[in-house]
């Protein structure tokens, strides 16, 4: 047990932060004090703070990006940054986009091939009116992307495969 040197509260060690210069090793204020401080400090001069913090990752960016990689690997982080990026794109949250991978059995709309990863899918939307139209597998959204979703291509396309069962055409005529 300790005496916070601020709030004058007895407090067990661990309310205290470590300090090796410290007799008992231990700050003499509290967490909660110290924290407060340095939220009021930050209040007085928050450019003074932010520019502490810019130049330290300036000084160190193997660290800045593994901490933002071992953040950004958490399911809860991923979680948020899908349902941001389907919110700014197509106005949708990511339980709209699992319900409708759920409606499609977790397939493709067109191929049915199913997705190792979620990111995998993507969200098929008219590019006229912004209507979203399903999910779909890479190569099946760029498919339809290719042929600018027209029907007529597409069914021109269809009609030209099904001319080359018989396989395909000879550079030489036998």
């Amino acid at each position: 047990m300790k005496t916070c040197s601020i709030c004058g509260i007895k407090k067990p060690l661990e309310d205290f932060y470590r300090a090796v210069g410290m007799r008992d090793g231990h700050r003499s204020e509290c967490k909660s004090c110290n924290l407060a401080n340095k939220r009021q400090r930050y209040a007085t001069d928050p450019q003074k703070y932010i520019g502490m913090v810019q130049r330290w990752q300036a000084a160190n960016p193997e660290r800045v990006r593994a901490s933002r990689k071992q953040r950004n690997a958490r399911p809860e982080v991923k979680r948020l940054q899908r349902d941001a990026y389907y919110q700014r794109t197509y106005g949708i949250s990511a339980d709209v986009f699992d319900r409708l991978l759920q409606e499609q059995n977790g397939c493709c709309a067109i191929c049915c091939a199913r997705p190792t990863d979620i990111a995998q899918m993507h969200l098929d939307h008219d590019h006229r009116n912004g209507q979203l139209r399903g999910l779909l597998c890479f190569n099946c959204n760029q498919g339809l992307g290719q042929f600018r979703d027209d029907p007529s291509l597409l069914l021109r396309a269809i009609v030209y495969l099904r001319q080359r069962v018989d396989g395909p055409l000879r550079a030489d005529p036998a």
